[in-house]
């Protein structure tokens, strides 16, 4: 066991955000998400799996332990509905809550389009699938500088 880690981050986890660079991108993904297919296309090529836990939890956890980046206007993207383009959606609120309560500012979130999120996701370090049953709840978090 290591103190200040959530519980529900795995050792894979931890390698997966240890290896990351500066600018590097993470894919925060809900049940639903293609992740094993998108996760092979990435850096590492790993899926990695959060049991039982939402987004917004997975997100806070992980921000425990990596700053988001300062460089960019929005280190946070969300895959936005396809119905309702430009709204927020729930999930979106509570994971953009989440980040702005870790970084201790406000944090502003990209919208991305359903089908131009996949090749942002595959360009990512590693998908991290969650829990999250909520539709469109898929994240991706800049790392910034520790």
């Amino acid at each position: 066991m290591l103190k200040g880690v959530p519980p529900f981050i795995t050792a894979d986890v931890l390698w997966v955000m240890a290896s990351m660079g500066h600018g590097d991108e993470l894919a925060i993904v809900d049940r639903n998400f293609s992740a094993f297919r998108v996760s092979a296309e990435t850096t590492s090529g790993k899926l990695l799996i959060l049991e039982g836990i939402d987004a917004p939890t997975a997100v806070r956890g992980i921000l425990q332990m990596m700053p988001l980046d300062t460089f960019v206007e929005a280190p946070l993207m969300h895959m936005e509905a396809t119905d309702a383009p430009g709204e927020l959606l729930e999930v979106h609120k509570d994971v953009i809550a989440a980040c702005s309560q870790a970084e201790g500012r406000a944090i502003v979130s990209q919208p991305v389009e359903r089908f131009a999120y996949y090749p942002i996701a595959m360009r990512a370090f590693a998908v991290i699938k969650t829990a999250e049953s909520r539709p469109y709840g898929n994240f991706i978090l800049k790392k910034g500088v520790v």
